[in-house]
């Protein structure tokens, strides 16, 4: 993995090197939303999922939406002009910017940047768990102060991360990580308002078409004793184990772990 002061970085507005005058806006902006994914030679896995994500979120936030095909066109600049491996944000937003109303013929712009690539940490994980509901769950967009807020709340409580839990007391997300559980035969997603993460997307229809069992249900703390493990994942990684959520300590479940990640590997990568 390339050192952080020795990767080059690359940033571009809708396929072109970002200037500072394209930048300097955006500094301080918090209306736009993205897609986080890992490049492994060249190449994704979940494209179409990062494409749906992206368009959706655009009609909810701006009422229209680039075509797919800018949208790669952009992709496909910066991985070019980057290593084979690595972490890759696209981020759309329209320049009339916030607290404006803007007109629906607006162009929406796309900003692409790319760093080192991860793999996440190793876990497992400690969450605390907090009262949050975020604006726009299903959206994932910029802006949110209550992630890290909650985060370092958390670790001030020597927790790992936060887990949130919604105003029906059922678990729903982490603050940068989809949960999931294991009761022993089946993977169990929690049913309330979240973000569906593309890694999720993924490891869900390979979960389908290996016929493994899986269910949405309410996860709330009182459920946590009867589950034989959780794990956290994002893009970064198909899964880190989870040890304590709240006052409760999570088993070691070796065997889930392994089947959240061959389910992601099973995964084709594709190029943009």
């Amino acid at each position: 993995m390339p050192a952080l002061e020795s990767f080059p970085y690359v940033t571009q507005r809708n396929g072109l090197p970002a200037t500072a005058a394209d930048l300097a806006p955006l500094a301080f902006a918090g209306y736009a939303h993205f897609t986080a994914m890992q490049v492994r030679g060249g190449r994704v896995r979940g494209l179409d999922l990062h494409l749906a994500r992206l368009r959706a979120a655009s009609l909810t936030m701006f009422g229209p939406a680039l075509p797919d095909t800018a949208i790669v066109d952009a992709l496909r600049s910066a991985i070019g002009a980057s290593p084979e491996d690595l972490s890759l944000v696209a981020t759309v937003y329209s320049p009339a910017g916030e607290f404006t109303v803007a007109q629906g013929d607006t162009p929406l712009d796309i900003l692409v940047r790319t760093g080192p690539p991860s793999n996440g940490p190793a876990g497992p994980l400690s969450l605390a768990a907090i009262q949050h509901e975020r604006m726009l769950p299903a959206v994932k967009h910029v802006g949110e102060v209550a992630k890290t807020y909650l985060l370092r709340q958390a670790a001030r409580q020597g927790a790992d991360d936060a887990a949130f839990v919604d105003r029906q007391g059922r678990l729903s997300e982490a603050s940068i990580w989809n949960l999931a559980f294991w009761d022993g035969q089946a993977v169990v997603w929690p049913d309330a308002q979240m973000l569906t993460g593309t890694t999720m997307g993924i490891v869900q229809r390979q979960l389908r078409d290996r016929q493994i069992p899986q269910r949405v249900q309410p996860v709330r703390l009182a459920d946590l004793p009867a589950m034989a493990g959780a794990a956290v994942m994002n893009s970064w990684t198909p899964g880190v184990a989870v040890r304590r959520i709240g006052d409760t300590a999570m088993p070691d479940a070796p065997a889930f772990m392994a089947l959240l990640h061959d389910a992601y590997q099973a995964e084709a990568l594709m190029a943009p």
